[in-house]
């Protein structure tokens, strides 16, 4: 399986493509080869941003984005907006997507939700607040069921997690975790996969391959579980409330079972039925296609999106300790996080980037295999909150000489962390 990583302007919006290890050549009807799922982050394409007033702050960017409209890639199962600052929830940008989709839901914070469905520009029944994440509640993971790639096969699941700071003056800390188990299909269809533990960089003509050989051991399986999750309709004037139980591959026998009732959206569905998002009945088992096959427990890709920082501990630790480690998500995938620390007076709110140092300890302690810098575009931004603003820029070799040290001590897992700042346009494939 696989996650590629394309920046789609200078600063901080991407487009990340998870896709399973046996990639089917059919598309279903949203363009998208079954089993995928694609999170669309942050988007703001062109023109200003201001926040509040333009004499306040008004923000260009500097560097013009690869695409001119959002029209321009495939219809994304999620647009993840971070924060509710016109730098991340940019309306213009917003405002092109398709309203009318069936397949995009808008997961937002709180306040960027609100200010969402205030353009009235998205049926509501598509724009959901995340729930602030707590290692008590299920219902603070919103989850996405991946139906099998074919009939026989195993579903997967996509999760998505907010985890903000507390007492944050500025209310710019957070990190969103996103998860990916790809579906499967049966035994006799399956295909045979890639080479794991490698990943490429496809934006240059001859792409070069690292091989990550020495990571430490992934933890166990997830376990069986009654996750609740929310269910949304193709319809969207519909939104029904189901509860599902997470598909778990034991050593004896694989079922996929789509959702009875949780508090799950669907991605979209494989080529073999229509596209549904209303509650099954129907259960299809491997073990019934081919007793004797064991399949080999699937692993998880994971990706930690902060590009403001957020400290580890306590925040992301928990949610490292309990949902990553049960969803077999360890080491990091990918961390997607600043690179400059940027401070304002305490009475402007402090700290507005945690920058290297506030990654390195996240990079560190997730066992990350790759970290791509975020949010460091050297906008033309002009008002008064920017008057006093102290910045320390990292360069991308010092970021990778400080992240090797770290490595180097014994504390980074013993098999690095590959740091990239990604152009404009540029792609990176990861892939297990």
């Amino acid at each position: 399986m696989s996650l590629k990583i394309k920046q789609l302007n200078g600063d901080t919006t991407f487009l990340l493509t998870f896709s399973p290890a046996d990639q089917r050549p059919s598309l279903n009807r949203y363009g998208h080869p079954p089993g995928t799922f694609s999170v669309l982050v942050d988007p703001w394409l062109s023109g200003p941003s201001s926040m509040w007033h333009p004499k306040f702050l008004l923000s260009k960017h500097t560097v013009p984005s690869c695409i001119s409209s959002l029209s321009e890639i495939p219809e994304p199962n999620v647009v993840l907006v971070s924060q509710d600052k016109p730098d991340h929830c940019h309306e213009p940008t917003l405002r092109q997507l398709n309203p009318a989709s069936t397949l995009t839901n808008v997961l937002a914070i709180p306040a960027a939700a609100r200010k969402i469905r205030g353009m009235k520009h998205f049926h509501p029944s598509r724009v959901h607040a995340l729930p602030t994440y707590s290692r008590k509640d299920e219902d603070s993971i919103v989850r996405f069921y991946i139906p099998p790639l074919t009939l026989g096969g195993t579903s997967g699941e996509a999760t998505i997690a907010y985890i903000p700071a507390k007492m944050d003056v500025s209310g710019l800390h957070n990190a969103i975790g996103i998860t990916y188990r790809p579906p499967t299909a049966a035994p006799f269809l399956a295909q045979p996969s890639p080479p794991s533990s490698t990943y490429s960089n496809f934006s240059s003509p001859n792409p070069q391959q690292y091989q990550l050989d020495n990571m430490p051991p992934t933890p166990p399986d997830t376990p069986n579980q009654r996750p609740r999750s929310l269910s949304a309709s193709t319809n969207p004037s519909t939104l029904s409330m189901t509860s599902a139980i997470s598909p778990a591959i034991s050593q004896t026998s694989s079922a996929s079972t789509a959702p009875t009732s949780s508090h799950s959206l669907h991605a979209h569905s494989p080529s073999f039925h229509s596209p549904s998002f209303h509650t099954h009945t129907h259960t299809h088992s491997t073990s019934s296609t081919n007793s004797n096959f064991h399949p080999r427990p699937a692993k998880t890709l994971s990706v930690i999106y902060s590009p403001h920082g957020l400290a580890y501990s306590p925040y992301l630790s928990q949610y490292a300790t309990t949902h990553l480690v049960s969803h077999a998500a360890l080491p990091l995938t990918t961390l997607i996080h600043g690179f400059d620390r940027v401070e304002n007076p305490w009475y402007m709110g402090g700290n507005v980037n945690a920058g290297l140092p506030g990654g390195v300890e996240i990079a560190k302690n997730l066992m990350a295999r790759c970290w791509i810098g975020a949010h460091d575009e050297d906008k033309e931004n002009s008002g008064v909150s920017v008057l006093k603003i102290r910045m320390r820029k990292y360069s991308l070799r010092e970021v990778r000489e400080f992240v090797r040290k770290e490595w180097s001590g014994g504390g980074g897992g013993g098999g690095g962390c590959e740091v990239r700042a990604l152009d404009c346009g540029e792609e990176l494939v990861m892939r297990s």
